[in-house]
């Protein structure tokens, strides 16, 4: 069985991604599971608050729900064409201490997904995170990409995926990112 820990990197009520991600866990193929954990409490990072106080507990949590995970999946927003502030904010509370960044993350299979508004979807988000997910050495799965533009008309009132090519497109890319990080194909989706 293979089982996914995934988070927003949108903390707004409502939010595409959040519901992309929501989706996700119902696209799941069966004997495969995704936790979907949360970064609204992340404080923003601060060396001197973590001197003086530690590693926050919600930040150890997901960390270690990572690192029990077979895969990570990040759903990106993108603001001001990059990646968001408290998503890399996040990203930067759990690559801390320094020394955990190869248990966390080295050869940890992770994907993106994303909803945006606009036309683009959140390719250049996606793209911002290539050298990050590189520096900390975490496998990116490229069998598929899911960017989903217009994102306004694929998601009903309720965050439900609305558009069946959508909902297919995710249904295809979660299969394809399982079997990869269980350890199979690169399951191109």
């Amino acid at each position: 069985m293979a089982i996914l820990v995934g988070f927003s990197g949108s903390l707004r009520t409502g939010s595409f991604n959040t519901a992309l991600l929501h989706a996700a866990v119902a696209a799941m193929p069966a004997g495969s599971r995704l936790q979907v954990m949360s970064i609204a409490a992340f404080p923003l990072y601060n060396g001197d608050d973590e001197a003086a106080h530690g590693i926050p507990a919600e930040v150890t949590a997901l960390k270690e729900a990572i690192v029990a995970a077979d895969g990570l999946l990040i759903a990106t927003p993108e603001y001001n064409n990059s990646i968001p502030g408290v998503t890399k904010n996040a990203l930067d509370w759990l690559t801390r201490p320094p020394a955990d960044i190869p248990r966390v993350f080295a050869g940890k299979p992770v994907a993106l997904i994303g909803a945006s508004p606009g036309g683009f979807g959140t390719i250049l988000s996606q793209n911002a995170w290539l050298p990050v997910l590189r520096t900390i050495g975490a496998e990116l799965w490229t069998g598929g990409r899911l960017m989903v533009s217009h994102a306004g008309s694929v998601f009903d009132a309720d965050g439900a995926i609305a558009d069946a090519r959508t909902s297919d497109q995710l249904r295809k890319f979660v299969e394809g990112f399982v079997a990869f990080a269980h350890g199979g194909s690169t399951g191109k989706a």
